[in-house]
């Protein structure tokens, strides 16, 4: 004699779940590798970003140290010019006495 298996069957029902439950996780997979692909563009935008700013702080960084070294090219200029002036006085007070 064969039984019919209903509804109420408890092996049905556990096939029931085997079922749904392969599905669900296969959509919370699907969630995760969602999440993870919009976090990655993400990541990639922010990169760029960051990557054309280390670009603008570069030339930044260059323009002020051509700066400086102007600058300490006019020290050096000054610092020349102020020398062979007191030379000059030096030598005025010498010839002075």
């Amino acid at each position: 004699m064969v039984l019919k298996k209903t509804l109420f069957d408890d092996n049905q029902l556990t096939d029931i779940r085997k079922e749904v439950m392969p599905l669900e996780r296969l959509k919370n997979l699907e969630d995760k590798i969602t999440i993870a692909i919009e976090r990655v563009k993400t990541l990639k935008e922010e990169k760029l970003i960051l990557h054309r700013k280390i670009k603008e702080l570069e030339v930044l960084l260059g323009e002020k140290i051509q700066e400086i070294e102007q600058l300490k090219s006019e020290k050096h200029i000054i610092k020349n010019q102020i020398e062979s002036l007191l030379d000059e006085i030096e030598m005025l007070e010498s010839e002075k006495e």
